[in-house]
C-alpha cells in the first residue's frame, strides 16, 4: 500500500533518530494502528523491533503482544509515568490525548509531564517514543517545540482498490450478491470512493450491495451518493453533483475554447507531452453573468468530481482549528483527484487577510492556501469566483497562482441570443407553454436587441417572467410578455454602473476577456443598429453609456 509504505518509512526514520515524541492527526485510528504496529515489528524499518503499548481513557494501557491490560492506568500521568519506568524497547500511542489541551479539559498537569516525559526519552537508555493519535491535531504552545506533527494520508486509489477486492472475494459464496464487475469496473469502482477514509469506502461498498443485490458499474451512482453525504459532514467541502454542460452556458467562447483546449491534461497522454496539470483560473467579473454556473459546467465537462469550499466555515472559534480545517479541505482534495476544488466569491473569505482582529488566524490560512496552490503535485484544479476583485489580497493575482485570471463582461448581442436559447429551451419546450410563439429568428433577434446591457440572470428572469404571465392567463406564452418584462427590468448595468466600469478598468490590463473575439468584434455594430422600442429611453441611454468600453484584454485563446 503506497499511502502507509510512505508513512511507515518517514515515522521509522523520526523514531531511529530518537524524536521522543510524535503527533498524528487522523480519524482512521485502525489503519494508523495497524501501521504502526507493522512499523514496530519490522527490524528492516525500524532495525529495534518494540513493543506497541496502547492507552485509552477507558481501558488504560493495552499491551498488545499479550493483549494485557495494565490496570490503574487510566489516568494518563500514571500512563506516562508507566512508559518512563518501562525497561523494553516500546512505543506508547496514547489515543484521544487531545481533550487534555483545549477548552474546559484542558490539563496543564498532563502538558507538564509530556514535557518531563520527552525530556526522559531522549537521553535513555532504552529505545521508547510516545505517539499521540487523534481525529483533529490539537497542540498547545507550551508543546510545540517538543513534538513533531506526521500526516497520515487518506487511503489512494491503489489502498481501495484492495479492500475492494477483498470484500469482492469475502462475499463470492454469497447467492443473495451478485458480482458484475471486470478490472475496469473495480478500478472504477476505487476511483469513485477516493477521498473516503478506508471504513467509509467499504461502508459504500457493503451499502451498494445491500441495496441493489449487487455490486457493478451502476454501484458507482450509490457510491458517490454516499460520498457526497460524508463529505458533507465535514462542514467544509461540499460535494456538488452538476448535470450541466458548457452549451447550458451561453457565450463566453474564449473561456470554453481555453477549457476545452486543457480536457484531459491530468492523464498519461499530456505527461507524454511533459505538460503539467492545469493550477486553475480565477473568473471575475459583473454579478449574474454566468461564473458560478461556469463552475459547475466545467465538472460535467470534464467528467470530474466537484467539491465546493466555503470560505467561511474554515474558520471557526478554537484556536488552531481553522488551519487544520484548511489542511483537511486540502487533503480530502488532492485524495479525490483529479478534481475540480470550487470557492464561489472568494474575496469574501480572504478579504480580512492583514487585519489584526484574528491574531493572524486569516493570514496563516490564507498562505497555507496560497502555498498549496503554488506547489501542489496532484492535480486539483481550483476554479475561484470573485465579484469584487478589488477585496482580494495581491498575492492571489501573482502568477503561478492561477494559469490565467478571466473576466466576465456584459454578455454581447451574440452571447445574449445565445443566453437566450438556452433558456428557452429549457422552459418554452411544450405545446401548452409555447403555442403558437416562435422564439428563433427575428424574435430572437429582436430579445437580444432589447436587452443591451442585461447579465444572464436578468435574462433568465425575463423568461421565467414571461411563463408567469401567461400561466396566470391559462395561455401559452406571447413575445408581447417577453418584452413587457424586459420593460420590466432595470438591469445592473444601470444600477451598479461605477462598479462596473471601475472593474472593467482593472480588468483591461489585469485580465483576459472571456468573451470570444469574433463576438466583441460585433460589439460596435451591435451599438450602431437601432435597438428598437425600448420603453425607457433615459435607462436606454444610462444603458450605452456604461457599455461604452468593454473590459478585459482581447486575446484569442
Amino acid at each position: 500500500m503506497e499511502t502507509a509504505a510512505s508513512f511507515e518509512t518517514q515515522l521509522s526514520e523520526l523514531f531511529r533518530a530518537r524524536f521522543p515524541m510524535v503527533y498524528i492527526p487522523t480519524w482512521e485510528e485502525e489503519r494508523a494502528l495497524s501501521a504502526i504496529r507493522s512499523l514496530a515489528n519490522d527490524p528492516n524499518l525500524i532495525r529495534t523491533v518494540r513493543e506497541v503499548l496502547v492507552w485509552r481513557v477507558t481501558t488504560g494501557i493495552l499491551e498488545q503482544s499479550t493483549q494485557k491490560i495494565i490496570k490503574d492506568t487510566t489516568d494518563p500521568l500514571k500512563a506516562l509515568d508507566y512508559i518512563q519506568q518501562y525497561d523494553k524497547p516500546s512505543l506508547l500511542v496514547l489515543l484521544d490525548a487531545h481533550v487534555y489541551f483545549e477548552g474546559r479539559m484542558a490539563d496543564s498537569r498532563v502538558i507538564r509531564k509530556i514535557r518531563d516525559t520527552v525530556a526522559m526519552l531522549k537521553g535513555g537508555r532504552v529505545q521508547k517514543n510516545v505517539v499521540l493519535l487523534s481525529p483533529r491535531l490539537v497542540l498547545p504552545n507550551e508543546l510545540q517545540k517538543d513534538i513533531t506533527i506526521v500526516d497520515f494520508d487518506l487511503p489512494d486509489y491503489r489502498d481501495i482498490k484492495q479492500s475492494l477486492i477483498s470484500i469482492i472475494n469475502a462475499n463470492r459464496g454469497n447467492t443473495k450478491i451478485h458480482f458484475d464487475l471486470d478490472e475496469a469496473g473495480v478500478d472504477n469502482l476505487a476511483k469513485a470512493a477516493q477521498g473516503l477514509t478506508l471504513q467509509e469506502a467499504e461502508n459504500a461498498f457493503a451499502r451498494a450491495m445491500i441495496e441493489r443485490g449487487c455490486l457493478d458499474q451502476d454501484s458507482v451512482d450509490i457510491i458517490v451518493e454516499e460520498k457526497r453525504q460524508i463529505i458533507k459532514k465535514t462542514g467544509v467541502l461540499e460535494y456538488v453533483k452538476s448535470d450541466l454542460n458548457m452549451d447550458d452556458v451561453g457565450g463566453l467562447g474564449n473561456l470554453k475554447k481555453w477549457l476545452k483546449k486543457r480536457n484531459r491534461a491530468w492523464m498519461s497522454e499530456a505527461a507524454s507531452y511533459n505538460l503539467p496539470a492545469p493550477k486553475g483560473v480565477l473568473i471575475t467579473g459583473v454579478p449574474g453573468c454566468g461564473k458560478s454556473l461556469t463552475a459547475k459546467a466545467i465538472s460535467a465537462y470534464w467528467k470530474l468530481p466537484l467539491l465546493r469550499m466555503d470560505i467561511g466555515r474554515i474558520f471557526s472559534g478554537i484556536v488552531g482549528s481553522s488551519e487544520e480545517n484548511m489542511r483537511n479541505a486540502i487533503k480530502t482534495a488532492e485524495a479525490v483527484a483529479p478534481s475540480i476544488l470550487w470557492i464561489d466569491e472568494i474575496e469574501k473569505g480572504f478579504s480580512g487577510v492583514g487585519g489584526s482582529n484574528d491574531s493572524g488566524t486569516s493570514t496563516r490560512v490564507f498562505g497555507t492556501f496560497l502555498t498549496w496552490m503554488q506547489e501542489k503535485k496532484n492535480p486539483v484544479f481550483v476554479v475561484a469566483t470573485a465579484n469584487n476583485i478589488h477585496a482580494l489580497p495581491s498575492e492571489m493575482m501573482r502568477k503561478g497562482r492561477f494559469d490565467e485570471i478571466f473576466f466576465v463582461d456584459l454578455p454581447t448581442f451574440e452571447e445574449r441570443k445565445a443566453i437566450f436559447r438556452v433558456h428557452l429551451k429549457k422552459r418554452v419546450n411544450n405545446k401548452k407553454v409555447q403555442g403558437d410563439f416562435v422564439w428563433e429568428g427575428d424574435n430572437l433577434d429582436e430579445l437580444a436587441e432589447k436587452t443591451e446591457g442585461f447579465v444572464g440572470a436578468e435574462i433568465e428572469n425575463v423568461v421565467i417572467a414571461a411563463i408567469f404571465e401567461a400561466f396566470s392567463e391559462h395561455r401559452s406564452v406571447k413575445m408581447e410578455d417577453f418584452l413587457k418584462a424586459i420593460d420590466n427590468t432595470v438591469p445592473l448595468a444601470v444600477t451598479q454602473a461605477e462598479q462596473i466600469t471601475a472593474i472593467r478598468e482593472w480588468a483591461n490590463v489585469r485580465a483576459v476577456a472571456a468573451t470570444a473575439p469574433e463576438d466583441r468584434k460585433t460589439y460596435q455594430q451591435e451599438k450602431d443598429t437601432p435597438s428598437g422600442a425600448a420603453s425607457d429611453k433615459k435607462r436606454k441611454e444610462e444603458s450605452d453609456a456604461v457599455l461604452q468600453q468593454r473590459g478585459g484584454r482581447m486575446i484569442d485563446l
